[in-house]
């Protein structure tokens, strides 16, 4: 199927009439659809729609923005099956996981559907005797979010549901990998009920279609998740127009496992959160942290772990599916010979799976390293595949100081039964999200999400009041009578 980009309401192709295709990466010979390669004049025309109504949008009462996001919630629902399954051909998640995903999604609408009643501001006891001092809130005006493959439709949906409820007109330029499953939320959106132009979308190359939707002077604030490198240069192109500015980037996320914990607890905890979602998610667990004293027991029964893992197309809900492409599968295959080449042990994995069944597709055996000293590449670099680095600590501060000898700091967690490790790992740990005795994968809608260091822009957090933040500015209003 050939779809289209989203423009001013009307669904359309690409100025290029060239289009990408969005393959199944555990059949590659599948195509799941030809999405438009937009250029930059196809990026204008979306920010033209999004400036012409913005200002309508804007001045639509809350509860009556609300009740479109409410809507478009019901469609997710109502189409429940069909986008779990082209999100599981298209992105390569096991249909468990595509389920959650869109269930996310859904949960996010109605989320910020309700919140978009209590946009407004607050008032303030005034020093003056016949003043009334109070604070509104105002959309920040047109908003682009670039987003990522991993998540294609969670991530859309959690920055264009709050983006839309304060009242911003919006663009969105999803990843060419996953741009057919956003396109199936944008179509809940249109079929909703927003006005044209409030809600567009654009698929293409980043240097065509995000250059403009990162430097277009009338673009306001830019959200961007991804990786580093391409963070970075978002942040630079948006800053000489002095553009509201919000980055969630990559992680290297570690689990610490003290005597305390039960060692079976700690192996479904770092095992959960090491190869769910094949390891591609920014919050996967990339380095389990193991006190001495239980080492050898966690490392016999985490390689036992990813041993029974099955692996397959996501589709037959596997344990684990196929790397998103080739080149995914790629760059984790090569750190399995960096790991090598370093010194570490592979103690099972790091092989492409290549029966007649799978020999196609983009799969890889989950993978387990131990002897990794923390400055060794494969403990230092984010590797976005199922590949976990144990290494081993004589202590609890040891294990501290690993955990935050890297550049990045999005999630860690602790497993321990210690009350006075478990504050102070809290306390101590160098990460947007902590946990305790629970994976780093996994969040609440309703919290703030967002990492510390290279992780972020340590601006604006994402997800529940604090998403509300970025794409709103105040006004303090002096009002004597």
């Amino acid at each position: 199927m050939a779809y289209q980009n989203f423009i001013g309401g009307e669904w359309c192709d690409s100025a290029s009439g060239e289009t990408t295709p969005s393959r199944n990466p555990a059949a590659p010979d599948e195509v799941v659809g030809e999405v438009p390669r937009s250029t930059a004049a196809d990026a204008t025309a979306a920010v033209d729609a999004a400036a012409a109504a913005s200002g309508e949008w804007a001045a639509t009462p809350g509860p009556e923005r609300g009740a479109v996001l409410r809507e478009a919630g019901g469609l997710l629902e109502d189409r429940r099956d069909d986008i779990t399954e082209t999100l599981v051909r298209e992105e390569g998640k096991t249909w468990s996981e595509a389920a959650g995903e869109l269930q996310r999604a859904l949960d996010i609408f109605h989320y910020y559907a309700s919140k978009a009643a209590d946009v407004g501001g607050e008032v303030r006891a005034s020093s003056a005797r016949e003043r009334h001092l109070y604070v509104d809130r105002e959309p920040v005006g047109i908003v682009s979010a670039i987003t990522p493959w991993n998540y294609p439709i969670a991530i859309p949906a959690w920055k264009l549901a709050p983006a839309l409820a304060t009242g911003n007109a919006a663009v969105l330029k999803p990843a060419t990998a996953g741009a057919v499953t956003a396109i199936e939320l944008v179509r809940c959106l249109d079929d909703a009920g927003f006005p044209d132009g409030v809600c567009n979308l654009v698929t293409g190359p980043g240097d065509a279609v995000g250059g403009v939707l990162t430097t277009d002077d009338r673009v306001d604030a830019v959200s961007f998740t991804g990786s580093e490198t391409v963070g970075d240069i978002v942040y630079q192109a948006a800053a000489p127009d002095q553009k509201r500015v919000q980055l969630e980037m990559g992680g290297k996320n570690p689990t610490v496992v003290m005597p305390s914990a039960d060692v079976g607890e700690a192996v479904d905890i770092v095992g959960g959160g090491a190869f769910g979602t094949t390891g591609q998610s920014c919050t996967a667990c990339s380095r389990a942290i193991v006190h001495e004293d239980v080492h050898g027991e966690f490392l016999d029964r985490i390689v036992e772990y990813a041993e029974s893992l099955s692996v397959g197309p996501g589709i037959d809900d596997p344990d684990m599916g196929p790397h998103v492409s080739e080149a995914e599968l790629t760059g984790t295959l090569d750190y399995v010979d960096i790991a090598r080449n370093e010194g570490a042990t592979l103690e099972t994995g790091g092989n492409r799976l290549g029966d007649d069944e799978l020999a196609d597709g983009y799969f890889v055996e989950p993978t387990v390293f131990s002897d990794v000293e923390p400055d060794m590449r494969i403990a230092q670099e984010e590797v976005f595949g199922p590949i976990l680095s144990v290494v081993s600590v004589e202590s609890f501060e040891d294990a501290l100081d690993v955990a935050n000898g890297v550049t990045q700091g999005l999630s860690a967690s602790v497993v321990t039964d210690d009350l006075r490790e478990a504050h102070r790992f809290v306390r101590e740990v160098e990460a947007g999200v902590v946990k305790t005795n629970e994976k780093t994968t996994g969040l609440e809608l309703h919290v703030p999400f967002g990492g510390m260091k290279a992780s972020s822009s340590e601006t604006y957090r994402e997800q529940g009041d604090a998403g509300l933040d970025f794409y709103t500015i105040s006004k303090t209003v002096y009002l004597n009578y």
